[in-house]
Order: structure tokens, then C-alpha cells, then sequence
């Protein structure tokens, strides 16, 4: 089989593969084209994210992918699931807002804490942090689609996975003629 995927490469002449290099071009620059209409839509830096723990079962399940908004004038509520990042952590974290407190001043801070878990999240903060503010939200939870994400925790957990997946991707945009 993989003999037959460079046969078929060589037979291309120099017009062709440069056609299959630009449609590839032309799909990666949609999809980034894409993601950044959908930053714009819905007014988060991260529009789509993965559940990567299970710290917010049984709401959510590791692999799940969320769809987020993150609207400037809407207030943040108890219950309410929002995905938010901390100082020193690269990973946005996913959990359920618990107490919210307003300030005298007219600003939010609110506390959250994972479903699943048995205390509320300030061990998670960083140091000296008791509360979030608005500033920490990366988004809030819209919708999901259950275990799609999976694919990307294989991704991650498994880089020789990652790497076969996109050699085969690329093997196929250069050997497909269509």
C-alpha cells in the first residue's frame, strides 16, 4: 500500500503536486480563517475547548468538547460553568461558578469549584488568589458534543499518534487528485 501512495506521487508531474500543495495551503488558511471568525462571534480567545479532566463529572466528561461565549455584558451567575485561566497554568480549566461576590466598587469576583471535586478551587488559583475576576474567563459553556475531544487528548498523551496523523493527512492532500 505505501509503495503504491509513492507511485502515485511520482507519476504527478510538478504541476500537480504544486496544485496539491496549494489546496492544502487553501484548507489550512480556511480553517484558521474559521477559528478566527468564531473568536470574533462569540467573543472568547478559545471558542471550542476539550474537557481534559473529569473533575466536572457528571456534567461533563473528559473528552468532551464545549462550545463557549463569552459576552462582555453578560453577568456571571451561580451554577453557571465557565472555563477560565490562572496566572502560571498554560491549560484553561473548566468548572462551575460557586459563590459571587460583588464588590463596593461595582466589580465581580466569584469562586468556582469542579463537580467532582471536594473542595472549591482557591488551591488551584495563584498564589494569594482567593477570587477570579471577569479578566480570568476564557468563555462559558453553551453547549457540547460528547467525547469528540478524545482525539485530541490521544494527540496529546501520545505524540507518535499525533505525528501518524498527520503524516496520513498529508500523505493523502498530496496523492488525492481530486
Amino acid at each position: 500500500m505505501m509503495n503504491s501512495m509513492f507511485d502515485d506521487l511520482k507519476r504527478m508531474d510538478k504541476r500537480q503536486v504544486l496544485y496539491q500543495v496549494l489546496s492544502f495551503g487553501m484548507i489550512v488558511s480556511s480553517a484558521l480563517m474559521i477559528w478566527k471568525g468564531l473568536m470574533v462571534g462569540t467573543g472568547s480567545e478559545s471558542p471550542i475547548v476539550v474537557v481534559l479532566s473529569g473533575s466536572m463529572e457528571p456534567a461533563f466528561h473528559r473528552g468532551d468538547l464545549l462550545f463557549l461565549t463569552n459576552y462582555e455584558q453578560e453577568d456571571i451567575r451561580v451554577g453557571e460553568i465557565v472555563v477560565f485561566k490562572v496566572e502560571g497554568r498554560d491549560i484553561p480549566i473548566v468548572h462551575r461558578v460557586l459563590k459571587v461576590h460583588e464588590q463596593d466598587d461595582g466589580s465581580i469576583k466569584f469562586l468556582t469549584k469542579g463537580d467532582n471535586n471536594s473542595v472549591d478551587d482557591r488551591g488551584l488559583y495563584a498564589p494569594g488568589q482567593n477570587w477570579l475576576a471577569k479578566k480570568d474567563v476564557v468563555g462559558r459553556a453553551r453547549g457540547f458534543l460528547p467525547y469528540v475531544g478524545i482525539v485530541t487528548i490521544l494527540m496529546n498523551e501520545y505524540p507518535k499518534f499525533k505525528y501518524c496523523v498527520l503524516a496520513c493527512l498529508g500523505i493523502y492532500v498530496l496523492i488525492h487528485r481530486e
